[in-house]
C-alpha cells in the first residue's frame, strides 16, 4: 500500500489570520505550508509520516504540494526516506489544480498501481485513531470484494454538518450518498466524513473519468477530493469507518486549539496515530 498526502494548497484564510493577528505571537507561521505548521513536538505532516513508517502499513509515501512551498518541502523531506515529494507547479490559489487533480498527478508520475491511503495534509485526529485498526478493517473488506474502498467518518454536531460533507449508510456501514455541507434538515445522518481515504487500486483509473466529466465545470466542483468520493460512491462499494473525531486546521484559532492539545494533552507521540 502507499501513502498520497495533499498538500497543494494555499492556506489562505490560516495565513490572513496571520497577516492580522495584532499579538504578533504567530509571526513565525507566516508564509509556513499548513501541513508544515508546529503542531506539538513535529510539524503536523511528520505525525502522519512517523505512524506510516511505525504502523508498517505503507512502503510509500508521496506528497503533492505547489512550487511556492516545494523547495521547503524538500527540505522536510531528507530526513525521511520513505517520502518523496512532487511539484503540482503552480504558484497561486487562482491556479491551483485542485486536489483530485494533484491526486491523479501523484499516481500517475510515480507510477502507483497499489491501494492508496489518501490523507489531507491539514488534518489530524483524536488519540484513539489506528492506523492499523483502518487497515485491518480496509484488508477485511478487500476480501469480500477487491472493488471495496473506505472512508473515515465522526458524529458532528447538528449545527455543523453544513460545514461537512456527510455521509449516508446502510445497515452494514456501506456508503448510500454523501451529502456536501446539508442543513440538519436534509439529512438524518451525522456521520462528518474528512479527507482520508483508502482507494482500492481497482477504482484508481476512475480519476481519470471523474476529471474528464468535470472538465468544463469550475475549479470547485473537481478541486475538494470529496468531489470524488462523493462520484465514487455511486459507482463502486465504498464503506465506512468509525472514528471519533479530528483535528482541521483551517484557521488560526484551530491551528492554536490542535497545537494546544499536542503540547498538554498528548499521552505519547510516538505511538499517536499508529
Amino acid at each position: 500500500m502507499k501513502a498520497v498526502i495533499l498538500a497543494a494548497g494555499y492556506g489562505t484564510r490560516l495565513q490572513r489570520d496571520v497577516d492580522n493577528d495584532s499579538t504578533g505571537r504567530f509571526q513565525h507561521l507566516s508564509g509556513v505550508s499548513k501541513p508544515l505548521l508546529p503542531v506539538g513536538q513535529r510539524a503536523l505532516i511528520s505525525h502522519w509520516v512517523s505512524a506510516l513508517t511505525v504502523s508498517g502499513c505503507v512502503d510509500g509515501i508521496y506528497v503533492v504540494t505547489n512550487a511556492v512551498y516545494h523547495k521547503a518541502f524538500e527540505e522536510w523531506a531528507s530526513q525521511f526516506s520513505i517520502v518523496k515529494v512532487l511539484s503540482d507547479h503552480t504558484r497561486s490559489n487562482e491556479d491551483r489544480l485542485g486536489a483530485v487533480a494533484c491526486l491523479q498527478l501523484t499516481i500517475k508520475h510515480f507510477k502507483i498501481e497499489d491501494h492508496v491511503i489518501v490523507i489531507g495534509g491539514d488534518t489530524l485526529f483524536l488519540e484513539d485513531f489506528s492506523l492499523k485498526t483502518v487497515e485491518g478493517t480496509f484488508s477485511a473488506l478487500q476480501v469480500q470484494c477487491g472493488d471495496n474502498s473506505l472512508v473515515l467518518s465522526y458524529q458532528c454536531k447538528e449545527e455543523e454538518t453544513h460545514k461537512y460533507g456527510i455521509l449516508e449508510v446502510d445497515e452494514d456501514l456501506r456508503v448510500l450518498c454523501m451529502k456536501e455541507k446539508p442543513t440538519a434538515a436534509e439529512t438524518e445522518s451525522r456521520r462528518a466524513c474528512p479527507c482520508f481515504y483508502v482507494l482500492s487500486k481497482k477504482c484508481l483509473h476512475l480519476l481519470d473519468d471523474f476529471l474528464e466529466s468535470k472538465k468544463d465545470f469550475p475549479i470547485q466542483d473537481r478541486d475538494a477530493p470529496g468531489n470524488f468520493v462523493s462520484w465514487l460512491i455511486q459507482r463502486r462499494p465504498v464503506y465506512t469507518h468509525e472514528i471519533s473525531g479530528r483535528f482541521d486546521v483551517g484557521n488560526l484559532p484551530s491551528y492554536i486549539e490542535c497545537d494546544l492539545y499536542f503540547k498538554e494533552k498528548l499521552k505519547n507521540v510516538e505511538s499517536y496515530l499508529v
